[in-house]
């Protein structure tokens, strides 16, 4: 199949989404499909004539390494020739008509929270991963708490910190939790242990996004679950336990190489493994998704399991956890690939 492979963008998770990118390009080629990389915000200069020649290639695209810092969203609009009000870049539509299929590996912005699978649906340009409304869900962590706790999924107490809202630090809990509400790759993600430092935490996180969630800490096991698969008929990876050698899971630890010890299938009990599985599941549900996802958990000392959040376009990375908790289900890294393909298509079969 001709297949178009969208990374980029211009959401601070971009030089993951690269790398993400990168990865199931080659995946994909490996397969023998015609697979190309293209830039959702960069686009391609000038499209060839006919269309169809773009996807006329072969060999391995050379890896993308995730630099230790985000990259500045200003540096990357300035470096794009034309305009850059548009998140699209030229030719990238254009393009996607043409593919089969578009392999979404972008991450975090438009490219998660529905807006691009909104826009793909009215132009009839078929798609990997979940609906729009799924991501949409899954993406606003206030909505999505609210959602799974209403489903039984048990998860932190939170609220919500609005900008230009004055938000009462003198009473919320501490130790919290500060993050982005439609944030990912824990940018901006800050633990709060003393009372003085939420305020300046709070502002901090106004910089990246107008709404902050403010969650109770939970201490304990921080644990993944992979899910593959339709909403009605999917199947939970086996768990992978995640232990930083320094301080949280913070964008550093989970895109470098050797700064986290990732260990699967998790060192817990079968019981607890199936618990959690389970509750992966029933959050897949509850947040109206498909094809594939990651569901982070923690677990306490007393065997409670806390869902932290949703991913619906989890890493690709070669660190990323999806694709080491396949690989233990029997799927490697190309095979993988091929299984969220044949998903995919699947969904618009049935539709």
């Amino acid at each position: 199949m001709n297949i178009v492979v969208l990374a980029g963008g211009l959401s601070p998770e971009r030089d993951v989404s690269l790398s993400t990118g990168t990865m199931v390009t080659n995946a994909l080629r490996k397969k023998g499909h015609n697979a190309i990389l293209v830039d959702l915000f960069f686009g391609i200069e000038k499209l060839p004539n006919p269309i169809e020649q773009a996807f006329a290639v072969s060999g391995m695209l050379p890896p993308f390494s995730v630099p230790e810092a985000e990259p500045n969203l200003d540096d990357v609009r300035r470096a794009r020739k034309s305009g850059f009000s548009e998140q699209i870049g030229n030719g990238v539509l254009e393009l996607c008509r043409a593919a089969d299929l578009a392999f979404l590996a972008l991450h975090g912005g438009v490219g998660e929270n529905g807006s691009l699978q909104s826009f793909f649906d009215l132009c009839g340009i078929k798609h990997t991963g979940s609906p729009s409304i799924g991501c949409a869900l899954a993406m606003d962590k206030a909505v999505s708490k609210s959602l799974l706790r209403s489903e039984g999924v048990l998860t932190a107490d939170w609220a919500v910190a609005r900008k230009g809202i004055p938000f009462d630090t003198a009473h919320f809990p501490i130790p919290c939790v500060v993050k982005p509400n439609s944030g990912g790759s824990s940018i901006g993600v800050v633990i709060v242990k003393e009372r003085e430092a939420l305020a300046p935490a709070i502002e901090a996180g106004f910089a990246l996004e107008d709404e902050l969630i403010m969650e109770e800490y939970i201490h304990g096991m921080e644990l993944s679950a992979g899910i593959l698969g339709s909403s009605e008929e999917c199947v939970a990876l086996p768990l992978i336990e995640i232990v930083p050698k320094h301080g949280f899971y913070d964008y550093q630890h989970k895109y470098q190489s050797g700064w986290t010890d990732e260990i699967v299938p998790a060192r817990i009990s079968p019981e607890l493994t199936q618990k959690v599985q389970s509750l992966a599941i029933q959050a897949y549900r509850a947040l109206k998704l498909g094809v594939y996802a990651r569901i982070d958990f923690l677990l306490t000392a007393e065997g409670e399991a806390y869902c932290l959040e949703a991913n619906t376009l989890p890493g690709m990375t070669p660190t990323s956890l999806l694709p080491q908790e396949a690989a233990h289900y029997g799927l490697d890294y190309p095979a993988l690939c091929e299984e969220i393909v044949n998903l995919s298509l699947k969904r618009y079969e049935l539709a």
